[in-house]
């Protein structure tokens, strides 16, 4: 082909063969055998619509007029947004349509939701989480997990108070310059995948993601620093100012949006952190919701993550659906030397 003047003679490769999530999904129900229901299959094209929908919202949101609050605060206290409300609606009316979902625990209802029908599964969420952001075009997102209930369970809210090592799949979804979910399975990779929004489908652009072992980058909400307990400073102390003359300090990168953050970690290394402190003794991030979902993928991708008292994040079982912890999760290496630090104050891992 000749040249059409701007220097190139040669065309673009147009990739054809593209996995899609749906692709994706219906290739791991066919490896499953017999064994598949479809239930779950079906469930996750329940979710993705979900991404979609809040996606569209998202980016149609100053235009629109659904920036600002909506003039109430959810059940753990939050000031709510008008899209935390929508993506609220969106999720309770998806999740009791697709007809594979019994129970739905979500940040902005304070009981647990029962939908009829026999549904076999759990969905917990968090529709719009980092929404106080929403009025300066920060990026924001969603964060979910999937539970299998009990064949004997009748659907109740105790059902989910499980530990996160119960969790069948997980994930998120980040609104941002370009739309990006990333999920993973029990025992399974953690695949990225990034909506085309011409397509309508999200295509699978991160295979087999996997965290740095090791990076000096550190994210935390330093405005707290007042309220953490010796441990917790010592720890952040000894990545700010090292020990000898040739270290050098962590570079610090605080978005104030959980989903963003984790993502940056899980694509680049280093540790996200929120610790339980004086002021929030058990910690403000959500278990159900949060914590364990987030927890899965950084395990899944050769990360570690663990409460303030060093526990492992997926063994924490929640006392309720709002419960809440400290967490620290992020690079292998980066945790060990929080396992470290702590351990000199007499907090040892469990």
């Amino acid at each position: 082909m000749g040249s059409n003047g701007t220097g190139s003679s040669e065309s673009a490769e147009v990739k054809t063969d593209i996995i899609t999530l749906t692709r994706f999904l219906t290739e791991k129900q066919h490896d499953l055998g017999s064994h598949a229901t479809g239930d779950f299959t079906l469930l996750c094209h329940a979710l993705q619509f979900s991404f979609k929908s809040i996606a569209y919202y998202i980016r149609r949101a100053t235009l629109t007029n659904l920036i600002g609050l909506a003039g109430s605060s959810n059940t753990t206290g939050d000031d709510q947004k008008k899209l935390d409300v929508i993506g609220n609606d969106i999720f309770i009316n998806v999740m009791r349509g697709c007809g594979k979902v019994k129970v739905l625990v979500s940040e902005e209802e304070e009981e647990a939701i029962i939908f009829p029908g026999n549904g076999r599964y759990a969905v917990v969420c968090d529709p719009i989480d980092g929404s106080s952001n929403l009025d300066a075009g920060v990026s924001v997102g969603t964060i979910f997990g999937i539970y299998r209930l009990d064949d004997e369970s009748e659907g109740k809210p105790e059902d989910v108070c499980k530990p996160g090592t119960e969790l069948v799949a997980s994930g998120f979804t980040m609104y941002g310059a370009s739309t990006q979910l990333v999920l993973t399975m029990k025992g399974g990779d953690v695949n990225g995948f990034t909506l085309d929004n011409a397509l309508g489908e999200f295509i699978l652009t991160h295979p087999n993601m996997r965290i740095p072992k090791t990076r000096a980058i550190y994210s935390v909400n330093e405005g707290n620093s007042v309220y953490w307990d010796e441990a917790c400073r010592a720890y952040f102390d000894s990545i700010k100012f090292p020990a000898t003359p040739e270290g050098k300090p962590y570079s610090a990168r605080y978005i104030g949006s959980m989903v963003a953050d984790a993502y940056r970690t899980l694509c680049y290394g280093g540790i996200f952190a929120y610790p339980a402190d004086k002021k929030s003794k058990k910690g403000k991030l959500r278990i159900l919701y949060e914590c364990a979902p987030m927890a899965m993928v950084m395990e899944n991708a050769g990360g570690l993550a663990v409460t303030s008292d060093q526990r492992r994040m997926l063994e924490v079982i929640p006392e309720h659906i709002h419960d809440r912890s400290g967490i620290f999760m992020g690079s292998y290496d980066e945790i060990k030397k929080v396992n470290e630090v702590y351990a000199k104050y007499g907090v040892d891992a469990k």
